[in-house]
């Protein structure tokens, strides 16, 4: 389908791909249909992608779910969704949360470029990338709880590695909004600049991830993914472990 169909479209430049929501109209507000077409960019990514930009079109990243459709009777509706029983409502919710765990692929690393509103599922869009830049207006809340829901965008674990415990429940529980200075200041942010230079600084970024030898920075990516479960003697094997098959490829005697 046509990006002008999903309102989302995948751009690949060499080794940088750029998905970018593209319904300005609508604050780039999502559909199941945008999810599934997410989805599908993971199969369609050329094998020499190393990084995956994220951005909404606009005034806004995503202004979050397009309630227009939740409320109507179709496809990926409340009303469709809570006729299923509950393992296909559950499975259903799976397919849409595909669109967004594939940023969390171990050879690529993502990076939102967020501006304006990220809501709800604008800001699990944002968490789930591996870098988030914020221009100085963005705006983040996880406004579910509002409609009685939870978020159920594969954004809670993310969230609450990046935040903790305690914040991470504050901040869902509440739904409240919080601007770019304070998630900077809990650890949300990368970095956050100008509304100006946020073109610039996602480039520079890209341009500093993209420097290096990619096998190395797919290990460290896994390294670092994986930490939070392992033990210190775990991690410790671990960083043995991949310190022993970059020394090989590097000698020319990896497999």
């Amino acid at each position: 389908m046509t990006a002008e169909a999903t309102g989302v479209r995948l751009e690949c430049d060499g080794p940088v791909a750029t998905v970018t929501l593209c319904r300005p109209d609508v604050l780039n507000a999502q559909t199941p249909a945008m999810w599934r077409a997410m989805s599908d960019f993971s199969r369609d990514l050329p094998g020499d992608v190393r990084v995956v930009i994220v951005r909404g079109e606009g005034r806004a990243f995503s202004a979050g779910l397009d309630l227009s459709v939740a409320g109507a009777t179709g496809p990926g509706s409340f009303a469709e969704l809570s006729a299923l029983p509950e393992a296909e409502c559950a499975d259903r919710i799976a397919a849409f949360q595909g669109g967004f765990t594939w940023l969390h692929r171990p050879d690529v690393i993502s990076v939102a470029a967020v501006q304006g509103h990220a809501i709800g599922a604008g800001f699990q869009l944002a968490l789930a990338c591996d870098l988030r830049v914020l221009a100085e207006d963005a705006k983040f809340s996880m406004a579910e709880v509002t409609l009685g829901l939870v978020p159920d965008l594969a954004g809670t674990k993310r969230l609450v590695e990046l935040v903790g415990y305690a914040r991470a429940l504050e901040i869902c529980a509440t739904g409240r909004r919080m601007d770019a200075a304070e998630a900077d200041r809990i650890g949300l942010a990368t970095l956050v600049v100008p509304n100006t230079e946020l073109d610039d600084a996602v480039r520079d970024l890209t341009a500093g991830l993209l420097a290096h030898h990619r096998d190395a920075v797919v290990e460290i990516k896994a390294l670092l993914a994986g930490a939070a479960g392992r033990t210190h003697a775990e991690q410790q094997r671990a960083e043995r472990e991949a310190q022993t098959r970059r020394l090989h490829d590097l000698a020319g005697r990896g497999e």
